[in-house]
């Protein structure tokens, strides 16, 4: 039964959350507060609120959709009368958002949520710390590194943002803050927090290689971010973390995925869904048919939208063990039956790479391609009988990206092919025999097939510089500014100051 972590969370996360609404609460009964914590157990518990906005990473924080459906990988088409939605999912794949729909409006208050979490624990604990509390110097070390995690998809995700670091002392309306200047900030913090925590522990968990594995991100984006590259900053930090010894890449390319993935030694930070106790990974309803319930004996109906795109699916080698992934050609009941689709006069159902238009209708496509098309992705294994939430850890930060990551450093500081020993360790895992003379545009399309569906591609084809090009159904951006996405118009309406 998946997970021990969670199970005391469960039980006591509600009432830690409500009593930690004051600095002034007398949070722990009969423990002075400069005893508290008392051991690792206890300051594990003080962290649960600053953890929590991740539970909504993968769906109604809209932090998934803004890295995938903006990419070129992952598309979800309009079918029909299904999944149009105001066209928020177009506005996404076009890169014609606004600062009022979804995924926009949903990150921000996420983000916001961690870093203000984070200030009101450091603060809290500061007594215990002048009191020389190991534990508690630990638990703020760990919540800093939160608050810098926080802070990094802030600035990735919309550029200059408020940056507030005090609690008790916080401004009712913020300014913006350069983005350059908080990112060194940032820097700086996990540079002075991650010897304090432990290298090793819960995946669920800041450490110290979840803290170079966000150092590496910070400087290979440091271009991105500050206008001065430093690959080599970035390359030392993935040192720093392959040196710690503690992750490998699992045999199988989909090893890190399968339901019971708490222990994978492949992931280094992770949330860590349960069907039961910590729900939120549904992204398995958002892609499958709705006659896939079949397939998989789930107990709910699926929602038959997201696809993959025609040219990324026909990108993978047909050896390449990745592929597995993917929902292709004629489907099938968990008991080896053809399906059917009585939505589409019965006819048999099979997924086909092509999507013939990301807004397809009965006057322009038959039933079947609006109800088929796209092959579908099962990256994360859907165990007989799943429910409408997996069971699934979702890694964050894992060791094939570190590899990869490694390969990008080694190219970009030495020169086509020096990344090459990185990228095929990841190639020869997937079954595909060595390459040579890897370019950067190469290393790009390899980190596509191996972190597709895990949040990445945005972030990636903005580092590459491919970001605003054009691909299926979506034209080349005409302006700079899509490579961030504007302030949430409702928290411009409750601060002008962003608005500036």
């Amino acid at each position: 039964m998946k997970k021990i972590f969670y199970i005391p969370i469960a039980i006591i996360i509600l009432s830690l959350m409500s009593a930690c609404t004051d600095l002034g609460d007398d949070l722990y009964d009969r423990i002075p507060s400069e005893k508290y914590p008392e051991n690792e157990t206890q300051a594990a518990l003080m962290m649960i609120p600053i953890y929590k906005p991740l539970q909504d990473y993968c769906d109604g924080g809209g932090y998934w959709y803004a890295q995938e459906i903006t990419g070129d990988a992952i598309t979800a088409p309009t079918r029909g009368n299904d999944w149009d939605d105001g066209g928020k999912w177009r506005a996404l794949h076009q890169h014609t958002w606004t600062n009022d729909i979804e995924a926009v409006n949903s990150m921000w208050s996420r983000f916001y949520r961690g870093s203000y979490e984070a200030n009101k624990l450091i603060e809290y604990l500061q007594p215990a710390i002048d009191e020389g509390n190991e534990a508690a110097m630990i638990t703020v070390a760990k919540a800093k590194i939160m608050r810098s995690f926080y802070y990094w998809n802030a600035i990735d995700n919309y550029g200059d943002v408020p940056f507030v670091t005090s609690y008790a002392n916080a401004p009712d309306l913020p300014t913006k803050e350069d983005r350059a200047v908080i990112w060194q900030s940032i820097v700086d913090d996990l540079e002075a927090s991650y010897s304090v925590v432990p290298a090793a522990g819960s995946k669920y968990a800041a450490t110290r290689g979840m803290a170079f594995m966000l150092l590496a991100k910070l400087y290979i984006n440091a271009e991105i971010y500050t206008g001065t590259a430093q690959w080599e900053k970035a390359d030392i930090y993935l040192d720093s973390l392959m040196n710690l010894g503690l992750f490998a890449l699992e045999s199988d390319p989909l090893g890190p995925f399968v339901t019971a993935n708490e222990s994978s030694i492949e992931n280094i930070f992770t949330i860590g869904y349960d069907e039961n106790i910590y729900t939120g990974f549904n992204l398995h309803m958002r892609t499958l048919h709705y006659e896939s319930q079949k397939t998989f004996n789930m107990s709910v109906q699926p929602w038959n939208g997201y696809a993959a795109m025609e040219d990324f699916y026909n990108s993978f080698d047909s050896n390449d063990k990745r592929k597995d992934m993917f929902l292709i050609g004629t489907q099938y009941s968990y008991d080896g039956t053809e399906l059917t689709d009585d939505g589409a006069n019965g006819a048999v159902l099979e997924f086909t790479a092509n999507i013939p238009a990301l807004k397809m209708d009965e006057v322009n496509q038959t039933l079947s391609e609006i109800r088929m098309s796209g092959a579908r992705v099962v990256k994360f294994e859907i165990e007989t009988g799943a429910s409408a939430n997996l069971s699934n850890d979702f890694p964050i930060f894992r060791y094939a990206d570190v590899l990869l990551m490694k390969a990008e450093t080694q190219i970009r500081m030495n020169g086509v092919g020096s990344g090459d020993e990185y990228v095929n360790m990841v190639r020869s895992r997937a079954g595909l025999s060595n390459a040579s003379s890897i370019t950067l545009d190469e290393l790009l399309e390899e980190r596509g097939k191996e972190l597709v569906w895990e949040a990445h591609r945005r972030m990636d084809l903005i580092r590459f510089g491919k970001f605003t090009d054009s691909w299926w159904e979506k034209p080349e951006d005409d302006s700079p500014d899509r490579t961030i996405f504007p302030i949430p118009q409702w928290a411009i309406d409750a601060n002008p100051n962003l608005g500036n």
